[in-house]
């Protein structure tokens, strides 16, 4: 027992004589440090070619503002300026259908004929009474001239004229209904009665399109109908390809009560067929702002996560702008994003922004007067 405790002890005041005994600071050595100086950054034109210039290489160009005008985007359709139901005046048996389903017609042609019956036989006589009422209030004038008759007399005779005129007139219209006549040029869309059909007063014979022009409709939310006025340009792209150019002619001023949009109606320009009815993606001209239009390569995001680009001072400085995207150019020529958010004439990085940071001072192998 005695030999195991002189042990232990032992043990423990070896221990403690290495802990008490100094040592010398050892250096560490961090074996994953860099200890190279940082790679330069080389800027270079948008055109340049790159130089052989040790480290990396990015390209920046100068962008001056231009005047972007702002777009209302909504969904719409086409739709036909007019489509109209013809009805009969008249009531009588169809004797003719002389324009066939999805025909064009201009106005003033036939669309449907009634049969006549003894509408002529009817004007015939209203014109003979006419012609004998006429005959009996010259007369009763010549009487009035020589004192022979009354005043009386003579307004009974000319009453029972201006009826006859009137039944004439009557009889003449009567006749004329039953030829039923386009009221604009157009197509005719449909038609409701065949050569047989019975129609009655206010039967519907046609639907009649009137297509020149046609029309893009669509609803406008109420927080954008503020920046949108009639004669604003309008652009339509429909499902099925084709795009149209179309002048706003007509703004509600109340709003739909379910849905607090605004109904727009804008004529189409464009001189190509149009079928009422076809879903398109309208574009209305709005406000016009200062905006710059840089690459879509330029765009990066801060730590915050918000848009912006990287720019150059005269000091040879990067910074970091944050922009506004306001819109897009489609310009295959020259694509990018409309932003607003920069200042003057701005030196933006347009490729290889991610390679420098904000603060750091870079190397500019380029002409600042000609950049």
């Amino acid at each position: 027992m005695k030999k195991q405790y002189l042990i232990a002890v032992s043990i423990l005041a070896l221990i403690i004589i290495w802990m008490i005994i100094p040592r010398g600071e050892r250096e560490s050595v961090d074996t994953y440090a860099n200890t190279s100086e940082p790679a330069p950054v080389n800027v270079v034109a948008e055109d340049d070619q790159i130089s052989d210039a040790t480290g990396f290489t990015v390209r920046a160009k100068r962008i001056s503002p231009a005047m972007f005008t702002q777009t209302v985007d909504v969904r719409g359709r086409t739709r036909a300026d007019r489509l109209v139901s013809i009805r009969a005046e008249t009531a009588g048996r169809v004797v003719g259908t002389p324009v066939p389903r999805g025909g064009r017609v201009e106005a003033g042609d036939l669309l449907c004929e009634l049969a006549v019956d003894n509408r002529e036989v009817d004007l015939q006589e209203a014109v003979s009474r006419e012609e004998q009422a006429r005959l009996e209030y010259e007369g009763a004038i010549d009487l009035q001239n020589r004192n022979l008759a009354s005043r009386g007399d003579v307004a009974q005779v000319k009453a029972s004229f201006d009826a006859a005129t009137a039944a004439v007139s009557r009889a003449e219209l009567a006749l004329e209904r039953t030829k039923i006549r386009a009221p604009f040029s157009g197509i005719m869309e449909d038609r409701m009665v065949e050569v047989g059909d019975y129609m009655n007063i206010g039967g519907e014979c046609a639907t009649l399109l009137d297509d020149d022009p046609m029309l893009l409709i669509a609803e406008v939310p109420e927080e954008n109908v503020g920046n949108i006025s009639l004669g604003s340009q309008v652009r339509g792209s429909l499902t099925t390809g084709t795009v149209v150019e179309a002048t706003l002619t007509y703004v509600a001023r109340a709003a739909d009560p379910v849905t607090r949009s605004y109904r727009i109606e804008a004529e189409i320009t464009t001189q190509t067929p149009v079928r009422q009815g076809i879903s398109a993606d309208v574009s209305i001209d709005a406000d016009q702002i200062e905006a710059y239009l840089v690459p879509p390569s330029s765009l990066s995001l801060d730590d915050e996560g918000q848009v912006g680009v990287k720019t150059l001072n005269s000091d040879n400085v990067v910074s970091f702008n944050n922009v506004t995207i306001v819109g897009e150019s489609t310009d295959m020529t020259n694509p990018g994003f409309w932003v607003t958010g920069l200042n003057n004439e701005a030196v933006v990085i347009t490729l290889g922004q991610e390679l420098v940071v904000a603060g750091q001072q870079v190397n500019v192998n380029f002409d600042w007067a000609t950049l």
